[in-house]
Parts: structure tokens; C-alpha cells; sequence
């Protein structure tokens, strides 16, 4: 990100501390807010101190099937002193970075889990769901109860078919 050295915070932001980048090919959304709860900037009435000032920066990446990434950045910049929080240039470009780097380990992470649910038998193709599944049962019959061992393989659906034996 390119730092405009004429703004104070490094990039042009508007009356309510918002602005809008495009970086990486991402549209970015920053916001530059203190942490307090006045609309006034003045010292704290207890502590005598000024707020810490939040710099976050985030955006979505929408996919098909309604997935979404996100990437978020936050930068706090602490007063000095009693001062008030001077503006850094490189604050927003940090969080910014920030951003960028959360959306990459989301991205990364969603890609592990998207290859964790994609089953491989050894043989490249996906899974098929084939497979032997011995089990035991119980049948009944005319005149006759008992126990069997029951034999069979499994189809892609889970379907089984097999033979058993009542003792």
C-alpha cells in the first residue's frame, strides 16, 4: 500500500474516520476510531488520559455456494504520555498487511479443510463408498431362533447385501 505522506493517517479518510482502498486486488474497507465513548475528543475524566485510536481494515471475498473468506487487520496506536494519539502513516498500512495475511490463513485453512473432506482411496478417483463390512446378526425363523454371521460388501450408497446363518 502506497502511503499518501499529505494525509496524517497516511491515506484520505472522511468525517467518520472511514476509507476504501483497493490493494492486492481486494477492496478494502479501513476505519479509524478512538476507543472512547464520547463523540468529543478530550481526556478521560478519571484517568486524564486520551483514548487509544483503532485502525481496522477488512473485507470479504463472496464464492460460489455462498462461501465467504474474510480477512481482518487491527493496528491500535496508544497515546503518549497525556497527549493525545499522534497519527502514524504506517498504521493503516500495517493493518492493511494485517488484513491481507488473516485472509491468506483463512484461505489456506479452508483449503486443508475442503482436502480433509476429500477422500482418496490410493488410486486418485474419489472415494466410492466400496468396501467389505462383515457384522454379526440375529434371525428368526419358522420354529427356530438363533445367531448368524453375516457377510456382504457395501456399495457406493451404503446398500448391503449378504447371506446368514441361524444356529
Amino acid at each position: 500500500m502506497d502511503i499518501d505522506t499529505s494525509q496524517p493517517w497516511g491515506i484520505a479518510i472522511d468525517y467518520a474516520g472511514r476509507a476504501t482502498l483497493t490493494e492486492a486486488g481486494h477492496t478494502i474497507h479501513v476505519n479509524v476510531s478512538d476507543t472512547s465513548l464520547s463523540s468529543i475528543i478530550a481526556p478521560d475524566s478519571i484517568t486524564g488520559a486520551y483514548s487509544p485510536v483503532n485502525i481496522t481494515a477488512q473485507f470479504t471475498e463472496n464464492g460460489a455456494d455462498g462461501a465467504v473468506l474474510r480477512g481482518t487487520g487491527r493496528v491500535t496506536v496508544m497515546p503518549v504520555g497525556t497527549a493525545p494519539v499522534v497519527p502514524d502513516r504506517t498504521a493503516v498500512q500495517r493493518a492493511v498487511a494485517g488484513a491481507l495475511a488473516d485472509f491468506e490463513t483463512n484461505r489456506a485453512a479452508y483449503v486443508a479443510l475442503c482436502a480433509a473432506w476429500a477422500t482418496d482411496e490410493g488410486d486418485g478417483a474419489p472415494d466410492t463408498g466400496g468396501g467389505s463390512d462383515p457384522g454379526t446378526g440375529t434371525g428368526t425363523g419358522t420354529g427356530e431362533t438363533g445367531t448368524g454371521t453375516e457377510t456382504g460388501t457395501d456399495t457406493g450408497t451404503d446398500a448391503e447385501s449378504g447371506t446368514g446363518t441361524g444356529i
